[in-house]
């Protein structure tokens, strides 16, 4: 039976027993026919009165929650209830519903504002950006992808993956730098990609930025740098072999030689040929630094290292202070030239204050931290400490620091470099993947 007519015969079971109860007062009184029948009639209509404006206002005013409940549902928040007065049950109900309603509308205005100043920023962004659905269809792009794909919006919604050539890319296991030539541009890429959801299903974002400029920029700003080292550093040795040639050239042209011109002229050779020996040794460096090859990874026991380069450094003492053993996969020879480096910087930062060397590993879930503590001045500045070349010893080469880094990247770990808290020294970290 529908709400309707329960209501009605709710009330009329209410008002059934008053009725009969007056007609048979009315019967069974000392009253003519005609006033029995009128008062007859005038009952029933009273009953159909007050059963019918019950039913009305009791379903009334759900017709008006459910139409506001409607509105609701279809995110149409401009509809209120009149009369909603707090003093009764329903104008409750109906103040609720007013609330929830301008409570919606306001946080609809906001999703508006935030989806509009999304759009806007990733219209405005530099990077192409592209959002497919689960079935590889582009759902999205940007500016910037319009113009890498050099095709309108119109043209390339709704396209798969494979239709507008970045099938390979949305697939791709891992993604990296690439070189790539797109219908609109070509160059280096630096491709990301996420996922997201959407009206609960999954979706995927393609990220491709340009970083042709950035690399360009960087290899400018690093080939600077070494001219600028080299430079320095050639200046260094053909200033003084120049000056000496030309001392000695002068002497030997002279007629009246002095008694000493050989010893001058011997020390002058002796200059030029530790100069070239200078030389020699820096562009051994710089071969060293530029062609270092890719790691031959095998087991190798750690603390077995750690024991064997620690005791190749005799002017000071290493203690090591871990004794756990553990298994890595790396290249033996590069992980020992890059640990020596580090135990011959700390050395001979401690000889300076007479201090000793600690070299100790901390075991992590995912990676060891390889650590060389020294007892020197610690570090005055690290702007400096991976440049190529760069160097504050006499007879340096600025080598050791980079090739090092240059290790624990090609094994997929980090090199670190800082002060001591609360005592002397410098902390160098080794980090690698376990």
């Amino acid at each position: 039976m529908r709400y309707e007519r329960r209501i009605v015969v709710t009330a009329l079971a209410a008002l059934l027993p008053i009725a009969i109860a007056s007609l048979l007062l009315a019967f069974t009184g000392d009253f003519s026919a005609q006033t029995r029948w009128t008062l007859a009639f005038f009952i029933a209509l009273s009953l159909f009165i007050a059963t019918y404006v019950l039913r009305e206002q009791l379903v009334n005013p759900l017709r008006t929650l459910s139409n506001l409940l409607s509105a609701v549902r279809e995110e149409d928040y401009s509809l209120r209830a009149r009369h909603a007065a707090g003093d009764d049950a329903l104008g409750e109900v109906m103040t609720e519903v007013n609330a929830l309603s301008e409570i919606l509308q306001s946080r609809k205005f906001e999703a508006i504002e935030a989806t509009a100043l999304l759009r806007t920023v990733l219209e405005e962004i530099d990077a192409a950006i592209f959002a497919f659905d689960s079935d590889s269809r582009l759902r999205f792009a940007n500016r910037a992808g319009e113009k890498l794909l050099a095709a309108e919006s119109n043209s390339l919604n709704g396209a798969t993956a494979d239709a507008i050539g970045l099938a390979d890319l949305l697939a791709a296991d891992e993604l990296h730098a690439i070189d790539r030539t797109f219908p609109g541009r070509s160059g280096r890429w630096d491709v990301r990609r996420t996922t997201f959801r959407e009206q609960g299903k999954p979706h995927r974002l393609l990220v491709i930025a340009d970083i042709s400029r950035a690399l360009r920029e960087e290899e400018a700003e690093a080939w600077r740098r070494i001219v600028r080292v080299l430079g320095h550093e050639l200046n260094n040795s053909l200033a003084p072999i120049k000056s000496i040639a030309s001392s000695a050239e002068t002497l030997v042209r002279r007629d009246d030689l002095p008694a000493d011109w050989r010893e001058d002229v011997v020390r002058g050779m002796q200059v030029i040929g530790s100069r070239a020996d200078a030389l020699t040794r820096f562009m051994r460096a710089y071969s060293q630094l530029a062609r270092l090859p890719p790691p031959q990874k095998q087991p190798i026991d750690l603390a077995e290292v750690m024991a064997r380069t620690a005791a190749l450094e005799t002017r000071v003492p290493v203690a090591i202070r871990s004794t756990r053993s553990i298994k890595l996969d790396a290249d033996r020879d590069q992980l020992e030239q890059a640990i020596i480096n580090l135990i011959r910087n700390a050395a001979e930062a401690s000889l300076v204050t007479g201090g000793g060397v600690t070299a100790d590993w901390i075991v992590r879930a995912e990676a060891v931290d390889i650590q060389i503590i020294d007892e020197g001045l610690g570090l005055s500045g690290t702007a400096n400490l991976f440049v190529p070349f760069f160097t504050t010893k006499a007879s340096g080469t600025g080598v050791g620091l980079v090739l090092s880094r240059q290790i624990a990247e090609a094994h997929g770990g980090t090199l670190t470099l800082e002060n001591r808290e609360g005592a002397r020294g410098c902390i160098a970290t080794l980090t690698l993947p376990r």
